[in-house]
């Protein structure tokens, strides 16, 4: 039988010795953002949390075994190879054919947690997809959110989705939602949804107490940290209204049903918006990254100092 996971040199020491980890997926990577700038991310998403003492941990699956932290191969591979997206229902195929896959938040989610390592950075959640009362449309990432045990560091959930049935969601799920020095849900490409959340948390340190009384509490639930864009970073609000709409409208003209729904919008706002969308996504990345970096020193002082 051979071992469900490899965790990387680099990782392991880091865990062992209680060195501060971030686990990064690798979605944004092999499906988020174009060639070649999807490779130049990756590395540069792994150079910030280096550059402060983090060890990152990109975690996909490859030849079917899932990895923890990968190699400059094996983040090549994630930029350059075409892919399938694999959430955490997808594993166990994955590893039967031994074929390879990009692990999205709910999947990176549960394998960061079955490795031991705290703390997750990812663009934005999945969430509870409009119209769902309808067709049930919701994305593993809630539920696998329930159960995984990481703090996960997002802004928010995109616009295309049902923000307030998202946070609902997580609420009859028991998962935290606390908001970095704000109390608006942030919607991904935009600083605030206007949905307001009961939380705010001021600094890294205050998440890691907030983590360690989770574990002591013995609830199991991971954290979300919703961490919005500054505003000076943020999509132009009138411009995102504009262009999502037009998507919405261009997805129902197109009978565009169930799960195709969010890749064509996101697609379609890439063009509308004439790639102005995914720098923002860049931006995005990169500012979760270092706070998922800040929030991993401070859970590796207090676990461990």
């Amino acid at each position: 039988m051979t071992q469900p996971f490899l965790i990387s040199d680099a990782v392991s020491a880091a865990l062992a010795d209680g060195r501060p980890v971030v686990a990064l997926e690798s979605t944004i990577i092999s499906h988020g953002l174009p060639r070649p700038r999807n490779l130049e991310a990756a590395k540069e998403f792994e150079e910030i949390l280096l550059s402060v003492g983090v060890t990152p941990a990109t975690i996909a699956v490859l030849d079917g075994i899932p990895r923890i932290g990968l190699d400059a191969d094996g983040v090549s591979r994630i930029a350059n190879e075409d892919m399938v997206k694999a959430s955490v229902r997808d594993l166990p195929i994955l590893a039967a054919k031994g074929i390879s896959g990009a692990t999205t938040v709910a999947a990176t989610a549960y394998l960061a947690g079955r490795a031991g390592a705290r703390v997750f950075a990812t663009g934005g959640l999945g969430g509870v997809h409009r119209g769902a009362s309808a067709t049930f449309d919701e994305s593993a990432d809630l539920s696998s959110l329930a159960l995984a045990g990481v703090t996960v560091v997002a802004a928010g959930v995109k616009s295309v989705l049902d923000i307030a049935g998202t946070l609902e969601r997580l609420e009859t799920l028991s998962v935290p939602v606390v908001g970095y020095r704000t109390t608006n849900f942030p919607s991904f490409w935009l600083t605030e949804s206007g949905e307001q959340i009961d939380w705010s948390v001021d600094s890294p340190a205050e998440i890691a107490r907030v983590m360690q009384s989770q574990d002591d509490l013995g609830h199991g639930q991971g954290i979300i940290v919703a961490n919005p864009l500054p505003p000076e970073l943020q999509w132009e609000p009138a411009e995102h209204d504009s262009v999502l709409l037009e998507a919405l409208a261009e997805a129902d003209a197109q009978g565009i049903r169930g799960k195709a729904v969010t890749p064509f919008l996101l697609s379609y706002i890439v063009g509308a918006s004439g790639g102005r969308s995914l720098e923002v996504n860049l931006d995005i990345a990169r500012n979760n990254v270092r706070l998922a970096g800040e929030i991993a020193g401070a859970w590796s002082s207090l676990s461990h100092g």
